[in-house]
């Protein structure tokens, strides 16, 4: 697993070329694209920066006489933290806004980012989504470990964020989890807790140390470095002992 500061890879695509899933085709100035049981149709708008994408299925629930979609912009954090779907689309480097309607998303970029590079991690995103199984938007925020909350001060919500938008994603990928467990302000120490394949993985000593740790101080320098917080496995262990603390500070790594 490689978590790194860079965003993703640049590669050179026209306009008009079409990113390919299991199968893709062109009509006219619609896309179609298919994965696993899924087909995406975008269009385009008016607006450069926008492109209307249709999964082909119901996206939000607007009751009967109301014409009202949902819409967010990466800072309306309150609003993105009821929307699962607006959630996973702004974890995507350069995505300025989201709207849902009835049947269609429409997802905005900032104009400086390249829709050859977003595009496919879009119809990924809204994929993963519908297979979830859980709703676009819900009446209540999601409360999560990377929730930011409004006392949360600048360096825990930037913590926060970076775990959620950069490091989560990477480390999901390969079968495992990483929780916001806290920070230290006297020491500058930030506490997660491996889940999933992470834990007891001979790697995740090098993933915590030279990826998560060198990322958060790289955007952070109130941060010194990270430590592992795991739960004793003792068969006498009773609810509120103890927890095993591993730190990743210094230059000796130890997750056993």
């Amino acid at each position: 697993m490689t978590i790194t500061t860079s965003t993703l890879p640049q590669r050179t695509r026209s306009h008009d070329d079409t990113i390919m899933t299991s199968r893709s085709a062109r009509i006219g100035n619609h896309h179609h694209y298919q994965k696993r049981s899924m087909f995406i149709q975008t269009v385009s708008t008016p607006n450069p920066e926008s492109i209307k994408f249709l999964p082909g299925r119901a996206v939000l629930e607007i009751s009967d006489g109301g014409s009202n979609g949902f819409y967010a912009t990466r800072t309306d954090k309150d609003e993105i933290a009821r929307s699962p779907l607006s959630k996973r689309l702004f974890q995507i480097d350069g995505i300025k806004s989201v709207y849902l309607g009835e049947d269609f998303v429409t997802v905005t970029k900032f104009a400086e980012a390249n829709w050859a590079h977003i595009k496919t991690v879009v119809f990924s995103e809204i994929m993963d989504h519908y297979q979830s199984g859980k709703p676009a938007v819900t009446d209540v925020p999601e409360i999560t470990d990377t929730t930011i909350f409004e006392d949360d001060d600048e360096v825990v919500a930037m913590i926060k964020e970076l775990l959620e938008t950069k490091i989560r994603p990477a480390v999901q990928e390969d079968g495992g989890d990483i929780r916001y467990f806290g920070f230290d302000e006297e020491t500058g120490m930030v506490s997660v807790q491996l889940a999933g394949s992470c834990v007891g993985c001979p790697s995740s000593s090098v993933t915590l140390k030279n990826g998560v740790e060198n990322m958060l101080m790289h955007y952070i320098p109130e941060v010194t470095g990270v430590e592992s917080v795991e739960e004793e496995e003792d068969d006498d262990y009773d609810e509120g002992e103890s927890v095993v603390v591993e730190s990743t500070k210094g230059n000796n790594v130890t997750l056993d």
